[in-house]
This record gives structure tokens, sequence and C-alpha cells, in this order.
């Protein structure tokens, strides 16, 4: 079984500059770390691995210094990796992001399971994994909580949903993303990061694609533009009361209802 795990580097830290002219994330120069979703797509597909064996490839879009997520899933159990990356991808929106590692995947050869995490925290949007499986023409799941079965040709996945619990049986080939309470993703291993130092990483560029329309990457194929972003202003106005438990409980209570928390 071949599994493709999709990954991705977000900032390590919430102060981030942005393009004034873009509306895109300045990334350069900045700390940078795995997107904690991934972890446990990673976890989930490696545990598959050891469980039934599969062979377990990530992909991450991204400038070079995005190589160093995928040194990191090498140490947590990965057999192959790629970096989709090319200025001519920069400053897509999900659309075009989705797309990009659609052909991206496909460059790559057969993917029975494609698995990502819930969301990216840089974006929150939670739609990359679904506009990748629409792209590739295969079913996907969101929200999964816990692989109940997985065969040469279907998997039982239980879904987290807003009110129930949802199982559904899914055709392979499909793509799923995961909640971070599927599993306890596993600390990097030493032995692996010595086994795997020298293990290539494999770079897909524009070129490689078989889509060659400029217009449907980066921001020339994105619908989509972000048209201003702010951190929230930082409130630290604060008020000390006195009194006994009753009058500083009738205090809390008129100030609840003065802020129509309540």
């Amino acid at each position: 079984m071949n599994i493709t795990v999709c990954i991705k580097q977000v900032p390590g830290t919430s102060e981030v500059e942005i393009d004034e002219k873009t509306g895109v994330l300045k990334r350069d120069g900045i700390d940078s770390k795995m997107n904690p979703y991934d972890l446990y797509a990673i976890e989930t597909a490696v545990r598959i691995k050891e469980q039934n064996g599969a062979h377990v490839t990530v992909i991450t879009m991204g400038p070079p210094q995005a190589e160093a997520i995928i040194r990191e899933a090498y140490m947590m159990g990965a057999d192959e990796g790629c970096l989709l990356t090319d200025r001519k991808f920069a400053g897509a929106d999900v659309l075009a992001t989705s797309y990009a590692l659609s052909q991206g995947i496909a460059s790559t050869g057969h993917a029975d399971l494609i698995i990502c995490g819930k969301m990216t925290t840089d974006g929150d949007t939670a739609q990359v994994g679904p506009e990748i499986a629409e792209y590739l023409h295969i079913p996907h799941v969101s929200n999964v909580r816990r692989i109940h079965t997985l065969s040469e040709s279907s998997v039982v996945v239980e879904m987290n949903m807003a009110e129930s619990v949802e199982i559904q049986e899914v055709r392979l080939p499909c793509l799923i993303t995961v909640e971070k309470d599927i599993h306890q993703p596993r600390l990097p291993s030493f032995k692996l990061k010595l086994k795997t130092q020298e293990r290539p990483i494999r770079r897909i560029t524009f070129n490689d694609l078989d889509d060659r329309n400029e217009m449907h990457y980066g921001l020339n194929g994105s619908p989509t533009q972000v048209l201003k972003i702010f951190p929230p202003p930082a409130n630290t106005t604060s008020e000390r009361w006195e009194g006994s438990g009753a009058e500083l409980s009738k205090k809390l209570s008129d100030k609840l209802h003065e802020l129509k928390y309540v």
C-alpha cells in the first residue's frame, strides 16, 4: 500500500509580517515548524505501515527551507519525501495550493491513501484536503478520529461530526483528514535521524507537472486574495475590586451584564 501524507511548514511565532501588495505572509527569515495537525497525520500513516505494511511518502509545498519538516517526518518513520517548490507557486490561496499539491501528488505515482491534518495553524480553513481529493477525483472524508479497518479495497473510518459520530466505509484510493485525538504523535527518533540524514528529498518544480499553465498556480491561480490582515488589539486594562464575597459576586454579575456576556 502506498500512503501519501501532506504536510506544511508554518510560522513558529505569531510575530509575522504581511506583504502589503500581495496580502500573504512573509515567510523568509522567520522561525518555522511543522504544522502541529500534520504530526497526527504522519503518526496515523506510520502506524498503518507498522501494522499492515505500507510505503509512506510525505509531500509539502514551500521554499527550499521546507525540507526541514521532511527530515522531521523521516525521523518519525516516513520513507520518502517530496518538496513541491517553484517561484510560480508563491502566493497561492487555498484553491491554488490544493491544485498544485494534487498535481504534485499525481506526479509521484499512485497513492492508495492520502492523509492530511485537519487544518493548518496559519490558515485555519480546513479546505485543502477535500479540495485535493476533488482535483484528483477521489472520495474523501474529513474529521476522522479513528480508523476501524483498512483493506486493499476500502477503509472504515469514524468521523467526529458536530453533534454525532458517523462511521463510513470508503473505497480506495481516497483521502482523509484526521483529528488531533486520533493518535498521540511520537517524538522524532535520533536513530532514524542518523539513518536518514543522507536520504534524498525529491524536488518537484513547475516543469515536472503535467499541467504547465501558469494561470493555475500561485497568485495567478488564486481567485481569492487577502484585503487586510492585522493582529488583534491587545486589551491590557484591568480593574481591582475589594470587598466581601457577596459584594464581589454582585460586582462581577453586574459587570458581565454590562458587557452583555449574560
